[in-house]
Parts: structure tokens; C-alpha cells; sequence
């Protein structure tokens, strides 16, 4: 789009991409026209309009015909997000500050969400007569939307700690007021923004890019108080990151984690009791009958008070358990055998699924001692309570059980890190592949569950790809101890991990991988290899089973005893 010639007094260009912001954009726009001490002809704003579905566009023009001394521009950018927007605008701002001969003129930026101070322009072409070459304004949320109180103050911790970096290890006196520099308020002259090679093609996080080319080209920043906006606290953003998405997380964790230790038997008895809601209780044995046996027993106290319905025990060898407490014990080969046999952690527990009746459905571990069924009834008193929710995770405090080659190195070395890269609404998860669950059964049977333990993390993937992050929770459990696993079963649950994963991230691109062994070398031999064949194949979702197929879901059954 071709452009009126720039006024040849412009001191400034201000830069401000746009998606979808029609109800945003004349608050951001009326207070960019009010600018104080900065005559119109010596600034103007680009708006780019990055591919818009509703009537941003309208209001933007309407209010240029209000205002026709404004120095308002329309472009249009890619529809690839902000990042990519905020490109375009500044690559035209230097351009048209440099055919004026103004290569010390400011190419500015803010974001649609956001108003500008009045003197928001006029402080930061003060900075730049001093001197300054970058500058970043300090940045506040407006109360339009409702965050938890300690969501605020989480933001600022981080935003007083970021600070004393920053004066720590780069910033000279004066130099770094605070903290921030971020696309709501940053500002460059046009020959630092050429210097650098101008912004970097990104669909977000394009403003800390930008402050690492600063700083390649030894550039400093300056964070004058002085320079202020304020920037909407929405948690629905337009941007894949960004502050939206930081201050959503930030709200989920506040909202939706729990501490098991604040619930009271009775009371969550009371309330299931109310809601006519069964739960049962699913434990595969793999070896820990006198962990199972325990566990029963810890369970009592529970279905005495009407919160237990139903105990399934998935027992892989008969004679396995000798005091089943009320429970159902089934050989887990038995379920399903058309399927042939379990392959693994997540097979057994689908097979459970199958044969219990419960609208809430507990998975639990049990190698981990729950002698009061406390982490029992934490896991399940966040959906007895909360109708919204309908999958829970449970996790353990820091410190507890750190011993070398512990489950959760598989949650900070390989699931942390894949869910803050492709699902970083996720990342409040204080230990995603955590094998203690809680889920309502109308969910559970509409997910696929993979044969092995890759279904830790899967589930919780495919919980929030249905439901959303809202419907998601955490709780807080007692300390747990743990046993180091050896580094082969290490190195093959993380494979099942990472496949079962890659799967929901990139299903096209692991098909044609066509996940096969996992290659290992033997011990004490490091130039021969050994392979190890790794449950990754998936069970289909119970729902999309013939009735047939579930009313021969067992070829015997040891009843209750």
C-alpha cells in the first residue's frame, strides 16, 4: 500500500500492529492523538492491520475522519502474528524517517491493547536528544480484567528480580529506571534500527530478539521511568507468547492448583453425596502386591464415608495379591483380549477403564504409601467439588525425593521442556508425566491411551486439546519417595514419552518416522548396541469400541473378596 510522503518535519513514527482489537483500538488511538508537547506534523502512527476478522479497520478510519489532523497510516501486514506485523510498520517507519533526513528520529512502537502516557512521546524524544540510541517504557497493567491478586504480585517479583539483574550485570547508573523493554512501549532511532539489521520475522517474542541484537551490537537500552504506558491485563491474547499467555499461566496456577491437605473428608463426602457422583479407584499391581495390599487398606477409612464405589485391581500374575480389601482383581491379560496382551502401563490402565462403572475415575500408583488416603482424597475432592474441571494431576513438594535417576528427571529433562516449546499453556504442570490421575470417565473413554508409559503425558495432552486449560488441574500431595530408576528404563520411558507426545504435536512427522526400537549401548561393551522394543503403539479411544467388543471385555473374573 502506497503512503502519503512523510511531513518533513517527522521526528517520530510510531508503529502499532493490530488484530481483532475493535474494541480496543480507539482508547489506543485517542490517546496517540493526544500526544502533549510534540506538535502533529512531527510524528504520525502507522497501524498495521494483520489480517483483521472484524471491524478494527472501520473504527480505525472512522476515527481518522474525526480527527484529520492526525497523522494516522494504514498498512497492512501478513496475518502471520505481531511479530511479523510490527516488522512491517517499522521497516516503512525508518524508511520514511530516512527520506526526510532524519536518521536520529525515533521509529517507535506500541501495542493496540495498550494507552500511551500524554507525554509518552515527548519524554522518549527527550531521552533521545540526550543521547539515547533504544528505549524502553515502563509498563502497567490496567485493571479492565479480573486477575487473582497474587497474579499481580507474582508479575511484579518478577519484574523487581529481572531489574536487579539488569543493574547487576549491564546497565550504567541511570541507565535502567526499570526493567522492561517490550513492544507496548520500546522505541529505536531509525540508524540503531538499520545498525542491527532492523526486527527479525517473528510471529511473537519479537521484542526480545531485539533486545539480544541490541546488545550483539553493544547498544545500550535505556528504561526511563518517565516513558509509561499501560497495557491491557487480559489473559486472551493474540500472540502465541506474550504477556497475555504469561499472565494466563500465571492465573491457572493460582486457580487451579490445589493442596490436598485443605480438604475434609466429610465435607467432600458431603458434596459427592449430593451430586449422586460415583468414584472407583483403579490400581495396576506390576509387581507391588504389598504396595496394593497397603494401599486397599489406606483406602478404607474413604469408602466408609461413601467416597470410594468401586476398587479395581489389574493383577499381572495371579496369586499376585492376597487381601484384595473389597476390591476386583482381574489378570490384566484377561481384559480385552481380543487386543492381545498388555504391553505396558497405559494398556493396563485402559483395560481398567473398561470394566469400572465410576464417573470418576482415580489412577494411582502403588508404589507410593498413602497410609490415611489422603492422596487419594486430594486427587479426587478437586472434581467431587468443581463441576468445571474434569482432569486432575497430582505431584509431590520440591525436595521431595530428589534421589539421581528419579521419575521426575523424566518431567524436567523431557516433558518440561516439550510442553514450554510447543504447548507452553501447559507449563504450570509441577510434574506433567506424574502416574497419579484423576478424570471424569466421559472424557477418559473419548482418548486414545498409549500401550505404554507414554499415556502419563498423553493424557494430560489430549485433556487439554478437549477441554481447554480451564477444565485442568493440579494438586499438591504429600511427600513421595523416590527410588532411582536405571538409566536403560530411564532412557525407554522417555521414548515413550517424547513418541506419545510428538504424536499429538506432530502426527504427520512421526508417521513417517515410523517410531521403531530404542538403540542402546550395552553395558560395558560402549561400541556394541543393544535394543530394547518400547510400548509405543496406541489403544483407541474405548468410545469408538463395538458394544460387542466391551461386552467381552473379560474372559474371567476373580470377584471381590
Amino acid at each position: 500500500m502506497t503512503l502519503a510522503m512523510p511531513h518533513r518535519e517527522l521526528r517520530a513514527s510510531v508503529v502499532v500492529p493490530a488484530r481483532n482489537e475493535e474494541a480496543l483500538i480507539r482508547a489506543c488511538l485517542t490517546a496517540l492523538a493526544a500526544q502533549e508537547d510534540v506538535p502533529a506534523e512531527q510524528y504520525e502512527v502507522l497501524l498495521v492491520l494483520d489480517r483483521c476478522e472484524d471491524e478494527t479497520e472501520a473504527r480505525a478510519r472512522e476515527f481518522a475522519s474525526e480527527h484529520p489532523a492526525f497523522g494516522l497510516h494504514l498498512l497492512y501486514g501478513p496475518g502471520r502474528g505481531a511479530g511479523h506485523a510490527r516488522r512491517v510498520g517499522m521497516e516503512e517507519a525508518c524508511a520514511r524517517l530516512v527520506s526526510v533526513g532524519r536518521r536520529e528520529g525515533l521509529v517507535a512502537s506500541t501495542d493496540a491493547d495498550t494507552v500511551v502516557a500524554p507525554d509518552w512521546l515527548r519524554a522518549q524524544l527527550d531521552v533521545a536528544a540526550r543521547g539515547a540510541r533504544a528505549i524502553g517504557g515502563r509498563i502497567e497493567l490496567r485493571e479492565d480484567e479480573e486477575l487473582p491478586r497474587e497474579v499481580g504480585e507474582w508479575r511484579e517479583e518478577q519484574g523487581r528480580e529481572k531489574h536487579l539483574e539488569l543493574l547487576a550485570t549491564r546497565a550504567p547508573d541511570g541507565a535502567a529506571e526499570h526493567w522492561q523493554f517490550s513492544g507496548a512501549s520500546l522505541a529505536l532511532t531509525a540508524a540503531t534500527y538499520a545498525e542491527v539489521g532492523g526486527l527479525e520475522p517473528r510471529a511473537a517474542l519479537e521484542d526480545e530478539y531485539l533486545e539480544r541484537a541490541l546488545e550483539r551490537c553493544s547498544i545500550p537500552i535505556e528504561r526511563p521511568l518517565a516513558v509509561r504506558v499501560q497495557t491491557s491485563a487480559r489473559t486472551i491474547g493474540r500472540a502465541n507468547r506474550g504477556l497475555a499467555r504469561d499472565l494466563a499461566l500465571a492465573s491457572w496456577v493460582r486457580r487451579n492448583t490445589f493442596d490436598g491437605d485443605d480438604f475434609d473428608i466429610a465435607a467432600i463426602a458431603e458434596t459427592k453425596k449430593a451430586s449422586g457422583t460415583t468414584v472407583s479407584v483403579i490400581l495396576p499391581m506390576g509387581g507391588k502386591g504389598r504396595g496394593t495390599s497397603a494401599l486397599l487398606e489406606a483406602l478404607a477409612p474413604l469408602t466408609e464415608a461413601g467416597l470410594v464405589d468401586e476398587k479395581i485391581v489389574l493383577s499381572g500374575e495371579a496369586g499376585e495379591i492376597s487381601a484384595p480389601h473389597g476390591a476386583r482383581v482381574y489378570p490384566d491379560a484377561e481384559l480385552l483380549p481380543a487386543f492381545g496382551p498388555v504391553r505396558g502401563y497405559g494398556d493396563a490402565l485402559w483395560r481398567g477403564l473398561a470394566v469400572s462403572k465410576g464417573e470418576i475415575l482415580l489412577f494411582l500408583d502403588p508404589s507410593v504409601p498413602d497410609p490415611e488416603g489422603r492422596r487419594a482424597l486430594g486427587l479426587m475432592a478437586p472434581l467431587v467439588s468443581r463441576e468445571a474441571l474434569h482432569f486432575v494431576k497430582g505431584f509431590s513438594p520440591a525436595g521431595s525425593g530428589e534421589d539421581p535417576g528419579g521419575a521426575m528427571y523424566l518431567s524436567e529433562l523431557a516433558a518440561r521442556p516439550l510442553l514450554n516449546l510447543y504447548r507452553p499453556e501447559l507449563a504450570g504442570f509441577v510434574d506433567p508425566v506424574s502416574a497419579e490421575i484423576a478424570a471424569r470417565r466421559d472424557l477418559l473413554m473419548s482418548l486414545p491411551f498409549p500401550a505404554g508409559y507414554g499415556a502419563s503425558l498423553s493424557l494430560l495432552l489430549d485433556a487439554f486439546r478437549e477441554k481447554g486449560i480451564g477444565a485442568l488441574a493440579q494438586v499438591r500431595l504429600g511427600e513421595r519417595p523416590e527410588k532411582g530408576i536405571p538409566l536403560a528404563d530411564l532412557g525407554e520411558a522417555a521414548y515413550a514419552t517424547l513418541t506419545a507426545a510428538m504424536a499429538r504435536i506432530d502426527a504427520g512427522g512421526l508417521e513417517d518416522r515410523a517410531p521403531g526400537p530404542l538403540f542402546l549401548p550395552l553395558p560395558g561393551s560402549p561400541t556394541r548396541l543393544g535394543q530394547r522394543r518400547v510400548a509405543v503403539e496406541e489403544r483407541p479411544p474405548l468410545r469408538s469400541l463395538r458394544p460387542s467388543d466391551l461386552a467381552e471385555t473379560t474372559t474371567r473374573r476373580r470377584g471381590a473378596r
